[in-house]
């Protein structure tokens, strides 16, 4: 059975096995991603037991708009329902501000989409990034 939690502290190994499962980049710093998670301001993860199997996580300006940084979800554990439920949460926490904002690439797009986020026409999302993806 899943669950889920709001923690912000987490050991290196559970978040590089966690990125590495879903070949991000960032896997592969796992020291940044135990600071990167205490410092967000709003951190979903979904649990099997003791091995954490996604997560979802926001940064905000503490009333108009939240960021979603992350989603991910161990490929083993997709289709389930699990990243959308972590979506859902987040929407619920940010129910009250005025726009929760995505980097979504392309063959993610169906996904959000369905999750009621919308395509913006007229912006590109832009980087300055030594990640490789």
């Amino acid at each position: 059975m899943i669950t889920y939690k709001d923690i912000h502290h987490f050991d290196q190994e559970q978040l590089q096995d966690l990125f590495l499962s879903v070949e991000w980049s960032s896997g592969h710093f796992p020291e940044k991603l135990v600071v990167a998670m205490q410092n967000f301001e709003t951190v979903y993860t979904a649990w099997d037991d003791d091995k954490i199997v996604g997560l979802i996580c926001a940064m905000d300006d503490g009333i108009m708009t939240a960021y979603v940084h992350y989603l991910l979800v161990r490929p083993e554990y997709q289709h389930q329902a699990i990243g959308r439920r972590l979506v859902e949460m987040m929407k619920e926490h940010y129910a009250d501000y005025l726009r929760i904002v995505l980097v979504a690439y392309d063959d993610e797009l169906q996904f959000y989409q369905s999750c009621g986020f919308k395509k913006a026409e007229d912006a590109s999302a832009m980087f300055i990034t030594s990640l490789w993806t």
